[in-house]
């Protein structure tokens, strides 16, 4: 039997959104990866926070959403290569960057895909948002002995406050959440603040830096209040890191305040694959240096047929939750 029709003997699952906050689980054949593009079977799909406007059925929305669609942070093992790819072959495990990855496979062209090492073998490696984390530390600029504000204790909050301290930074982190919060100290911080009085917090993080604000603030939530306090909390000639994803229209910011203190506002999001992909690079090195250690942010598992739990629970946050993974079994 030839490739094309072994494939189409094989069954591909994958979730569509039919309708706002709703989830299906359809089946299709598998193709053959096309040249250039290698087929992954996945083992599994971190949930990102930019999927819940999406699932909350904004005007812009159109329904449903492609089989797979929204799942970009997928990993697992090659099991079909198309014609010209020479430096990957079947059996190979690895994260990818690809956008249909809620479902049993998805594809990617061979240079979108990052080959992980043995020393990984067995532990989950969503490889977009750990790459993301590696980027924005980078853009940041965060040094020893530098004091280091993070807005927002998510997953990338998270994974920035373990790379900034292990940098030798002074980390204050701030969350609304008590369970966040204990993250961070896990993961590095020295101070935390409860993210709930927009003066008193100011008041805190001024008491503890001496009244000199921090070297750097990352706003890491997306919303207009953090970005708010965000510049509040830096100091003159600071940094001040936008890693939120505001993706609900326009932001207003006191420009007088960051024309007075004459701020460096960095944008650490990226768009070119070429610099995901070399985050996703730095992110399995980080890993296996123990730089950077993703395993107890992991607090959520699902099947992939539970789909819609899983966002409904990265909106609402129960309990411990930081980062929630779907699994196509």
């Amino acid at each position: 039997m030839d490739m094309k029709r072994r494939d189409h003997a094989m069954h591909h699952r994958a979730a569509i959104l039919p309708a706002p906050g709703r989830v299906e689980i359809v089946q299709s054949f598998l193709r053959a990866p096309e040249e250039g593009e290698v087929r992954i079977k996945l083992e599994g799909c971190g949930v990102c926070a930019s999927n819940l406007t999406p699932w909350s059925g904004p005007d812009w929305m159109t329904f449903p959403t492609e089989p797979g669609g929204l799942g970009h942070e997928g990993w697992g093992h090659i099991d079909a290569v198309g014609s010209g790819v020479v430096h990957l072959q079947p059996g190979d495990r690895v994260a990818a960057l690809t956008y249909h990855a809620y479902a049993t496979h998805d594809y990617a062209p061979a240079g979108m895909v990052v080959q992980l090492p043995t020393a990984l073998e067995g532990q989950p490696f969503p490889g977009e948002p750990l790459g993301c984390a590696m980027n924005i530390f980078k853009r940041s600029g965060i040094s020893a002995g530098q004091t280091v504000a993070i807005i927002g204790i998510g997953f990338i909050g998270a994974l920035l406050t373990q790379l900034a301290a292990n940098a030798g930074a002074r980390v204050i982190a701030i969350s609304r959440r008590d369970a966040a919060l204990s993250v961070a100290t896990r993961m590095g911080a020295t101070a935390t603040v409860v993210m709930d009085d927009h003066w008193r917090i100011i008041d805190a993080v001024k008491n503890l830096t001496d009244g000199r604000f921090c070297d750097c603030v990352i706003e890491a939530v997306g919303k207009q209040w953090p970005l708010d306090l965000a510049g509040e909390l830096t100091m003159e000639r600071g940094r001040l890191i936008i890693a939120g994803y505001h993706q609900d229209g326009a932001r207003q910011v006191n420009m007088q305040l960051w024309n007075w203190r004459g701020l460096d506002v960095i944008n650490a999001h990226e768009r070119d694959p070429a610099i995901y992909i070399q985050g996703i690079r730095d992110a399995v090195d980080a890993v296996c240096e123990g730089r950077l250690d993703p395993s107890s942010l992991y607090t959520h598992r699902y099947p992939l047929a539970e789909l819609g739990q899983a966002l409904d629970d990265t909106r609402d946050r129960p309990g411990n939750f930081i980062k929630a993974l779907v699994y196509p079994a």
